[in-house]
């Protein structure tokens, strides 16, 4: 976990009781951060059993009582997507059977977020359809980090904490202690514009877009640059970095225009297929990604730079289980809006 030097957002030093008797579980996608949450709440992770059978089939069995208790379970529904989402909703499932009071699910990346609309004829709305799945199979509330969109919040019928990595991004920023006048915050692609401009606003400086069409999926081509970017140090933001073809071809595009240097930010690090090649070999000078995913840092490049984001997590699932508020600790949220 990278040390933060400068808080902005004092709400993240609420105290957190160590005498909490949160009822933390988590499935198999991501037990690193499940445990830096665990230590942030002073508290462990619950024992339970999740195995697989020979065929493939997953068995859970929680092995102590919740009856009449608040658990949250911690999964992301990352890489192998389908096995990590089929895992969760067996877990929300064993612990309805076990008679939790409540369940919440806390999905640091909800996968098939990508998926929220029909773009052409006959296509599935798949971040619709896993909304269904986890209220079926028990789920009471969902804590979601960054969805891909905001929308998503209203395909549940259950309630929904949308929290956002942007205050651990913005802290690890101001830590390099950067000059302000050399700064711009770019937008990868119009659609990234309300969160480039909340970034800007945070770290006081102007903002640029790049244009970009995308021909195909996970296949975008930068072609212009909407801002002045000569000698500028340049900061991109964006939820999600899959194979990294936007950011690397946009970081492309920014020295062509005289970029001085380049960084990046983004809460998701998918990193498919040749993601950390591209961005091994790019001009970027470091990609700030956070740990909602779990990275091989043995393989990652020089120029990719993982920090946690347990401290938000853990402050937002104190607040539910105290019956606090979550929203007041991100009060930029209508900031990110489409005004």
């Amino acid at each position: 976990m990278v040390a933060i030097e400068e808080k902005t957002y004092p709400e993240l030093e609420r105290a957190i009781s160590p005498n909490h008797d949160i009822k933390l579980f988590a499935g198999r996608s991501n037990p690193e951060l499940a445990q830096e949450i665990a230590n942030e709440l002073g508290t462990t992770i619950g024992p339970m059993i999740v195995k697989n059978f020979a065929d493939g089939e997953i068995y859970v069995q929680v092995k102590e009582s919740v009856r009449g208790d608040d658990v949250f379970i911690i999964q992301p529904v990352c890489n192998p997507v389908n096995e990590n989402l089929m895992e969760l909703l067996i877990i929300i499932d064993a612990f309805k059977r076990a008679s939790a009071k409540s369940i919440t699910a806390v999905i640091p990346y909800y996968g098939y977020a990508r998926q929220d609309r029909k773009t052409s004829g006959r296509e599935a709305i798949t971040a619709k359809l896993v909304a269904d799945l986890l209220t079926t199979a028990g789920a009471d509330r969902v804590l979601a980090m960054d969805l891909h969109t905001g929308q998503i919040q209203g395909f549940f019928n259950i309630l929904v904490d949308h929290i956002y990595a942007a205050p651990i991004i913005t802290s690890y920023i101001k830590s390099l202690h950067i000059d302000p006048d050399e700064m711009v915050a770019v937008s990868p692609d119009m659609g990234g514009a309300n969160r480039t401009r909340y970034f800007a606003k945070r770290l006081n400086c102007p903002i640029a877009l790049i244009d970009k069409r995308r021909d195909k999926h996970n296949e975008a081509i930068a072609t212009n640059v909407i801002g002045d970017v000569e000698g500028k140090v340049c900061l991109m933001f964006d939820d999600i970095i899959d194979t990294a073809g936007t950011i690397c071809e946009a970081s492309k595009l920014l020295k062509r225009k005289g970029a001085k240097e380049i960084y990046v930010g983004a809460t998701h690090p998918v990193f498919s297929g040749p993601a950390i090649e591209r961005l091994a070999s790019s001009p970027i000078t470091e990609c700030i990604v956070t740990n909602t995913i779990p990275l091989d840092k043995s393989k990652l490049p020089a120029n990719i730079k993982q920090i946690s984001v347990a401290p938000l997590l853990a402050q937002a699932i104190s607040r539910i289980h105290d019956d606090e508020s979550v929203s007041s600790l991100f009060g930029f949220e209508k900031e990110m809006q489409v005004s």
